[in-house]
């Protein structure tokens, strides 16, 4: 697949655009601890830590008042990867996040204030080497193009803010175009990589639960990807931020530009099953996720498609009857505890990967 070429974009010590991979992104979305809560602090890089294995480059998080200016502070020198300030409305917020090391923020400058303020925050950019993300949404566009059409309405007002940090000297500048539909975020984003050279951010908003947003999500950004567009992505989805970061790397996977890796097998599960491969998937997804060796590894639930999904994979777990087996290679090698098959199959995973 040929990419887009773009310009390069540093955030902290990672690049996107050019010929550097699709960088995946979530957003944070818990209760931020105080800063005098060691725990909670700790438990938040946890997180990001787990997030990081998973495979997540960028974490956005609002920043809506500076009741945590502190508690960020401290987190943007000790987060395992770059942070993003998501400001509207206030440009001295922008300024703060800036000034308290944020590698890059997210704005539109449409509603931050006056064209003067915006200087101000991308002069300030500039002179911290930080990004700066022009998020646009079609809810959010001038009043003077609301009644245009909302992909053109986009990309038009993403090219007049462009030309304005450019006019400053500015150039460390992604591009984001999103829409609640999804036809329309897609045209927005092919008719703006045809009129710049820009990275873009790309994502469905407000897409709602995992089914529905991964649907939406794959149907307009897998087109534009398998197109060469696009140098980050984030699926938006209204439930945990794990599920963001696995859907997201597997788009990349199944468009051809991200390899290796866990590839999953799992059974939808019926009557017939013994073995509980839902709530088996849901408890090592995650943890299958952070591990880089190629493997394929199936978890089935009965003796009608578990064998035979053994025989193809790396790494299988098969409930047949009140029993399960752990498979490699095609082969039957064990047969493992309800209770043990979790511990017992990552354990084999962990033997390919200390041998990468």
């Amino acid at each position: 697949m040929v990419r887009r070429n773009t310009k390069e974009v540093t955030i902290k010590d990672i690049k996107i655009g050019k010929d550097h991979k699709v960088a995946v992104q979530t957003m944070y979305s818990d209760p931020l601890p105080n800063i005098d809560d060691d725990k909670g602090y700790e438990d938040l890089l946890t997180q990001l830590r787990s997030w990081a294995t998973m495979g997540c480059d960028i974490v956005r998080f609002s920043y809506p008042n500076s009741l945590h200016k502190s508690l960020f502070e401290k987190l943007v020198k000790d987060s395992p990867v770059p942070l993003v300030a998501d400001i509207h409305f206030d440009w001295k917020l922008a300024i703060e996040a800036l000034e308290i090391g944020f590698a890059k923020i997210r704005i539109n400058p449409g509603n931050i204030g006056s064209k003067e303020r915006v200087k101000e925050i991308v002069e300030l950019a500039k002179e911290k080497g930080a990004a700066i993300r022009i998020g646009l949404n079609s809810g959010s566009l001038p009043r003077s193009k609301r009644s245009m059409a909302r992909d053109e309405a986009m990309v038009e007002t993403a090219l007049e803010y462009i030309s304005w940090f450019e006019k400053w000297g500015f150039y460390n500048t992604v591009i984001s175009l999103k829409d609640s539909d999804v036809e329309s975020t897609y045209q927005a984003n092919i008719k703006l990589a045809a009129k710049c050279d820009y990275p873009l951010h790309l994502g469905v908003t407000e897409a709602g639960g995992i089914i529905t947003a991964v649907a939406r999500s794959t149907w307009a950004l897998g087109r534009l990807l398998s197109q060469g567009i696009g140098d980050t992505i984030r699926i938006s989805i209204t439930d945990e931020c794990h599920h963001e970061i696995i859907a997201a790397r597997e788009i990349l996977r199944t468009v051809g530009l991200e390899k290796g890796g866990v590839t999953i097998v799992s059974c939808p599960r019926c009557n017939r099953a013994t073995f509980d491969s839902q709530a088996f998937l849901k408890a090592i997804e995650p943890k299958l996720m952070s591990y880089k060796t190629p493997l394929t590894v199936a978890i089935m639930g009965c003796q009608v498609n578990g064998p035979g999904e053994a025989e193809h994979a790396d790494l299988a777990i098969t409930g047949i009857g009140n029993k399960v087996f752990l498979y490699e290679k095609g082969k039957m090698i064990k047969e493992v505890t309800f209770e043990s098959a979790l511990s017992e199959l990552l354990a084999k995973i962990e033997e390919y990967e200390g041998e990468q």
